[in-house]
């Protein structure tokens, strides 16, 4: 990736009040939900956008909005902002057409094949925050048009706080340093909760272990989309299939686990989980404000048997996830903390046939304008899991899109299961 990519610069983007407010020098016990993903990777994300000013505006505009607004370091040592160039004159459109394969031989295209270039935290775990920047952004200009990738530690903040930082920092850049104030008063340290627990909570060396993902050189990326009709189709038949209401979105989530354990090759006998990330700002007790920053998310699983789910279908699939949904309360949010803290245990691997749900259609992707338009797509970057499922917003209204990360048999198959096809669309 080195003949695909310059870094033109790199720097610390030091906030201009960090030796005159106190609230710098805060420090903020890790929890157990923070705790257990110290050995995973930063999470990634990004956003295309054409046309765009000078890129020493753009530049400077950027650093300079990012330099007073709320940022994750409590110390205020600051972001680390990289500006790339991608060569061989890329444009956008040939990054949205990529079919993202860690496998370099997998494409014909003469674009990279390795998008992760365009992300500033590739292969930065969670622990590694004692000494890299929570957060990190990557600028990279392409013949018509740039990408403003992030990489940001999920120890210290979730996808609903990530976003909404990047909602108010392209409000301060495209309105001024006036927004700033306002900016702040909805981004608020999340407050203790899990009060009985003795902290610091100490745990064995993070770095003693890598965490283990499954990855493969033949793992494919493939976009989904779902539009707010298909949406509402499924929803419809999710509950006439079942007693319990579910929402359109856990409808879409049971009809994708379905169609993607079909083709997994798996027996029946053998689990299957949907894993996906629950807010619990309004879930404890006492209720966080939703502007709440902080990792305030607890991944719910629903399990059940590969004979179950294509014995039932997606109405049923649907339940077990509100069920799981339903379940996230105050009262198991302590249990597994207080349990946790008295076995510490930090994992080191990720399912390799689960379904790994992250990010939300609800969070404001393509509100985030920082004076040249609104994004025009949204990408994740690695790490890549078999059977991520990165959720956005659609880019029309009540749509959603899905990036899926899969190994290439099961997603040729599902590119001809016409059920599948029925409902979702594969974009790329």
């Amino acid at each position: 990736m080195e003949d695909d990519l310059v870094v033109v610069s790199r720097s610390i983007v030091i906030p201009r009040n960090a030796n005159k407010s106190s609230s710098f020098k805060k420090k903020i016990h890790l929890l157990p939900w923070d705790l257990s993903r110290l050995r995973f990777g930063y999470l990634q994300r990004g956003l295309f956008s054409k046309p765009y000013p000078k890129i020493d505006t753009l530049l400077s505009r950027l650093q300079t909005s990012l330099s007073i607004s709320f940022h994750i370091s409590c110390d205020g040592s600051g972001v680390e902002f990289v500006h790339a160039v991608a060569r061989r004159n890329i444009e956008v459109s040939d990054i949205l057409r990529l079919s993202c394969s860690s496998s370099s031989s997998s494409s014909s295209s003469s674009v990279p094949t390795s998008f992760s270039s365009f992300f500033p935290a590739t292969g930065v775990k969670n622990c590694n925050g004692v000494s890299r920047s929570l957060l990190m952004v990557q600028v990279t200009e392409m013949k018509d048009g740039i990408f403003i990738g992030f990489g940001y530690n999920s120890t210290v903040a979730d996808g609903e706080s990530i976003w909404k930082f990047l909602n108010c920092w392209s409000e301060i850049c495209s309105k001024g340093l006036g927004s700033e104030a306002s900016c702040q008063r909805r981004l608020q340290l999340k407050g203790w909760f899990f009060d009985e627990i003795d902290y610091p909570i100490r745990i064995p060396d993070p770095e003693t272990k890598a965490a283990r993902v499954t990855t493969s050189c033949s793992l494919q990326e493939k976009m989904f989309h779902v539009t707010k009709e298909n949406a509402l189709k499924l929803e419809a038949k999710a509950n006439d299939e079942c007693d319990e209401k579910v929402s359109s979105f856990q409808a879409v989530l049971g009809h994708i686990w379905c169609s993607m354990v079909k083709h997994s090759g798996m027996s029946r006998e053998e689990e299957t989980h949907c894993r996906l990330p629950i807010n619990m700002r309004r879930r404890l007790n006492p209720p966080l404000e939703e502007e709440c920053f902080g990792n305030v998310s607890q991944t719910g699983i629903a399990k059940v048997t590969v004979g179950e789910l294509m014995d039932h279908g997606i109405g049923w699939a649907a339940v077990k996830i509100n069920e799981m949904e339903r379940s996230q309360t105050f009262e198991n949010a302590k249990a597994f903390a207080e349990k946790w803290v008295e076995n510490v245990k930090i994992p080191v691997s990720v399912g390799s046939r689960d379904l790994v749900v992250t990010s939300s259609h609800r969070f404001d992707v393509y509100g985030n304008d920082f004076g040249w338009g609104k994004p025009i797509a949204a990408r994740a970057g690695p790490p890549y899991v078999n059977g991520r499922l990165v959720v956005f917003q659609g880019v029309e209204g009540g749509s959603v899109d899905f990036q899926a990360c899969l190994q290439p048999h099961v997603l040729e198959k599902l590119s001809e299961d016409v059920d599948f096809r029925e409902y979702v669309s594969i974009v790329l």
